[in-house]
This record gives C-alpha cells, structure tokens and sequence, in this order.
C-alpha cells in the first residue's frame, strides 16, 4: 500500500507534478481546466490537508476569483468528478488526490487528534471486504474507505 500524508516527501514537486498530471488529463480528455478550477486544485495541493468547501472560498475571495459558495462548489463538484479531488465524509472537507488520473480505491487514513489525511490505493475485491462481496453474489463497482486513528506525530 502506497501512502503519502504522513510521510516526508519533496512538496513543491508533489505541487507542479499534480497540476500538470492534472492539465495533461484535461487536455488530452478535452476537459476545460478553468482558472477558479485550477486555483481550487492548486490550493488544495499547497495546503496538503483536507480543507472544508467554505475555507477554499475564504482563499478564493481573498484572491478575487468568487465570493460565493456555488463558485467553489461547482470547481470541487468538477474536480472530484474527474477524480483530481477527493471528498472526506468524515470531515465534510476535500483532499487533492495523490493519484490523479488513475484508476483507484482510496483508503483514508484520518488522524483524531491533528485532522491530518493521508490517502493510501487499495483494491476493494481482495481482502475481507471482497471476500464478503463475492460470498453475497455482489460486485463491488465503488469504495471509499476511511479510517480514524493517531498519525505517528501524534502518538508520541
């Protein structure tokens, strides 16, 4: 299992290399990437956490690119469509994807204490969660699977 959230890694790359996956994907699937839509993409990478629809806006209005919520509701409606952007129920907040035009399950990993997510690929037909699905004559077509705990920064 691949995570990234709570590990160090290079985060201006992370950055440049998730908007231009995510541009390439546009162009190629002719998608139109506008700029309220990459700025909301580029946010959530700069911020490496999850962010709540209302908190993107504070930083869409303090730029002058909206100041109502449907302008950030339609952008993030967009991204997660297309899988840029991920929504965390748990937190009624969205993540920038670390996978961004791959197929994938994402496995959520929630920290109680600091809120901090890290997003993990997990293929749902294996394991014990496939194993049930098959013995019931069910087939998984979607899974979102997110769980609570410590981070290692706040185990210590």
């Amino acid at each position: 299992m691949d995570s990234v959230g709570f590990t160090s890694h290079d985060h201006n790359r992370c950055i440049s290399g998730g908007l231009q996956t995510v541009e390439n994907f546009c162009k190629t699937n002719r998608l139109q990437l506008t700029p309220v839509r990459r700025r909301v993409l580029e946010i959530l990478l700069q911020q490496h956490r999850a962010l709540g629809a209302y908190e993107i806006l504070d930083f869409l209005r303090d730029e002058g690119l909206g100041s109502q919520p449907p302008v950030a509701y339609r952008a993030l409606d967009f991204l997660v469509k297309h899988g840029f952007v991920h929504k965390i129920e748990r937190l009624n907040a969205f993540i920038a994807c670390m996978h961004p035009g791959e197929t994938h399950t994402p496995v959520f990993m929630i920290c109680r204490s600091c809120d901090s997510v890290a997003e993990a690929q997990r293929e749902p037909m294996h394991g014990q969660l496939g194993d049930v699905a098959r013995a019931a004559g069910f087939v998984i077509e979607r899974a979102v699977i997110e769980a609570e705990g410590l981070c290692p920064k706040c185990q210590g």
